[in-house]
């Protein structure tokens, strides 16, 4: 009995001692629900060179992976520590070529199934044993990410045992994977060429003794730019030209070098390669696409709360009036569509110059300037006073006729209902306004014509059948009251003016803007009509010297409640961190910013998201110029505001939000930013 249990016990030391042989060349495995982790050496023994070739093996289960040493949008690579070892100077860590993950418009870049990144160790002191401690950190990714990190031990000795087994096998054949300068595989990297737009591509130039199958390029530059997938272009003449899209600070790019990886099956390589500006590229479907998204914008508009006042004019316009024509009817509802599609019209045209000057521009910036804002004021408490009867300005009989006959009141209509739509941006106007703003001249003033049609349509509409003006009731004097209650309204939106600008030019000074503006009301409903022209200019006069004589206030978010002041700089340490970072840039003037406020941000299931523990909520103030906030706009394509964008470690470089917000596309960029 005694000899059958101690020859089990040497039937199991046997079939030991090969796994003890292996273990002087390779660690322990580090095993997990999602893989397996160990380091190897190529050899058993440090031998006599200055050098000792090591892997890192990953094995992971099928749908899971790691990161390249540039994840892409989402995700960080394997980080190597070796503090603790012994007899080692330094470490160098090697990438085989990667494969590209698309995951709900997200890129990630890494390796699945199995892989070994080989590690040049240089020892300290030839030909002595090597103590390796090496501290590894790393990602493992499928439907959700794990984190993990572990310390691996290796001791490699100076001379072999008898049993000693190397790995160099399995570390060459990745490191054979790892591209180099591209005279082994045929390829070269010529050049690259940056084309600018609304959709910026690098357009990377790639000579290629026989023709390219699938290739990937993966290009690694500045932070703050990131690089999508590419597009492979027809190959001419041996040269083919990879378009890879990019966003970001894209248009630092010109002169700034890059590191290009670049793989088509068995070949790869990597070059360095400094991009020069090339002309923007026309894409005629994306063009057709944006108008597309202008028009339906434009129509938009009509429902956004910046319209309404002017729309209760042209309702007064539309009432059944003794003597007026169908034919009338139609002329005045294409006439205001047509006031419309012109100021849109002069809007291109103006935003084009300033763009070639190269003034920045923004959809709603004039909403900034204190004058502006006196200006349309003052037309508002005109039209309010007219609408309540304070004052009827009766022109010449001749300007009358002429005024009639062309419909300039209706024109006039339709460019104030243009000029108080633009602090609004409604749903799809941001990405076509962005397209245009980014884009030439061309693209600018195609936009925005398409952007006034979709405004003007429910005009062209009613003059098309202009029975539906009639269905209206007839007049009588309910008239009288409706039309004061309009005056009110009107009213009401230059009080919300004087609001925007008293964060201009500071409360003294607005209310000082009211006070005049107020006493014209008053003057215009009691002086005779000459004495009001002489007032009335005065009023405006002095009103408009109002934010030219007092020293403006910058105005600055509040840092109340959940929110914190913005620092864009600041927003990479925080996502790098763990924190998820909700970014609200919102302004006085965007009446759009406030309903997304009130309803949305400010809703108790909201306000807790926001105030999580990993959360930053910031609050940018665009109310006053400021080129920190324009640039950050620019970088995501935005012209104008609202605007949110939501960080976290599965977007690094922020997830934009639509520009009418519901609480769940709020929650739901949280938790896509916080989740890979």
């Amino acid at each position: 009995m005694n000899r059958a249990i101690l020859g089990f016990i040497l039937a199991i030391l046997a079939l030991a001692l090969p796994a003890t042989a292996r273990a002087d060349a390779a660690s322990s495995w580090f095993t997990t629900p999602q893989g397996k982790l160990r380091l190897v050496a190529a050899k058993p023994v440090v031998g006599t060179g200055a050098h000792v070739t090591l892997g890192l093996e990953f094995q992971l289960e099928p749908h899971w992976k790691i990161y390249w040493r540039s994840p892409g949008d989402a995700g960080y690579p394997p980080a190597v520590d070796w503090v603790g070892s012994t007899n080692l100077a330094g470490a160098t860590l090697a990438w085989p070529a990667p494969e590209r993950f698309s995951v709900l418009g997200l890129e990630t870049i890494g390796y699945s199934g199995a892989v070994v990144l080989p590690i040049d160790a240089q020892l300290a002191r030839p030909g002595e044993p090597l103590h390796l401690q090496t501290h590894v950190s790393y990602l493992t990714c499928s439907e959700i990410c794990v984190p993990y990190d572990t310390t691996l031990m290796l001791d490699i000795p100076a001379e072999a045992g008898k049993d000693g087994v190397g790995y160099a096998a399995l570390i060459e054949r990745y490191q054979a994977l790892v591209p180099g300068d591209g005279k082994a595989s045929g390829i070269v990297v010529s050049d690259a060429v940056l084309r600018p737009g609304s959709m910026p591509q690098l357009d990377v130039t790639i000579a290629s003794k026989t023709p390219l199958v699938a290739p990937d390029v993966f290009v690694e530059g500045p932070k703050d730019v990131l690089f999508g997938a590419p597009a492979l272009q027809p190959m001419q003449s041996g040269l083919a030209v990879v378009r890879v899209p990019v966003s970001g600070d894209w248009a630092s790019l010109p002169g700034s070098a890059l590191t290009v990886t670049v793989v088509d099956g068995e070949r790869s390589l990597v070059a360095s390669v400094t991009p020069v500006a090339g002309e923007p590229l026309i894409d005629l479907t994306m063009i057709a696409t944006m108008m597309g998204l202008a028009l339906l914008g434009g129509l938009i508009l009509n429902l956004m709360p910046c319209v309404l006042p002017v729309l209760s004019l042209k309702l007064l316009a539309a009432l059944p009036r003794a003597g007026h024509t169908q034919h009338q009817t139609q002329m005045s509802f294409l006439a205001t569509a047509t006031g419309i599609v012109l100021s849109f019209l002069l809007l291109a045209l103006v935003t084009a110059t300033l763009k070639v000057s190269g003034v920045a521009i923004g959809w709603g910036v004039q909403f900034q300037n204190p004058l502006f804002l006196v200006a349309l004021v003052a037309v508002l408490v005109l039209f309010a006073c007219n609408l309540g009867g304070f004052f009827e300005v009766p022109l010449p009989r001749a300007v009358a006729a002429v005024a009639e006959q062309r419909s300039l009141g209706s024109v006039a209509t339709g460019a104030f209902a243009t000029l108080l739509a633009t602090p609004c941006s409604a749903p799809f106007l941001g990405t076509a306004l962005g397209f245009a703003l980014a884009s030439g001249p061309s693209e600018i003033i195609g936009i925005f014509l398409a952007m006034g049609l979709g405004m003007a349509l429910p005009y062209l509409l009613v003059a098309g059948f202009p029975r539906l003006a009639r269905v209206l009731p007839r007049p009588g004097a309910w008239m009288i009251h409706l039309r004061r209650v309009l005056a009110l309204l009107l009213a009401g939106t230059a009080v919300w003016l004087l609001w925007v600008l008293a964060g201009e030019i500071g409360m003294r000074a607005a209310l000082a803007v009211g006070l005049l503006m107020a006493f014209a009301a008053l003057v215009l409903g009691v002086l005779r009509q000459a004495t009001r022209w002489a007032m009335l200019a005065l009023v405006l006069a002095t009103a408009l010297l109002v934010p030219v004589l007092v020293p403006p206030s910058r105005s600055v978010a509040a840092a109340s409640g959940p929110w914190q002041r913005f620092d864009p700089a600041a927003i990479a340490g925080l996502v790098r961190d763990g924190h998820v970072v909700f970014v609200d840039v919102t302004a006085d003037w965007c009446l759009t910013c406030k309903v997304n406020e009130r309803f949305v941000l400010e809703t108790d299931a909201i306000r807790a998201a926001l105030t999580a523990p990993n959360v930053v909520a910031m609050r940018a103030d665009w109310t006053r110029p400021d080129p920190a906030i324009n640039a950050y706009l620019n970088r995501f394509g935005r012209y104008g505001i609202p605007f949110n964008a939501a960080y976290g470690p599965a977007a690094p470089g922020g997830v934009p939000l639509p520009e009418l917000l519901t609480p769940g596309a709020v929650t739901g960029a949280l938790a896509q930013a916080a989740n890979p």
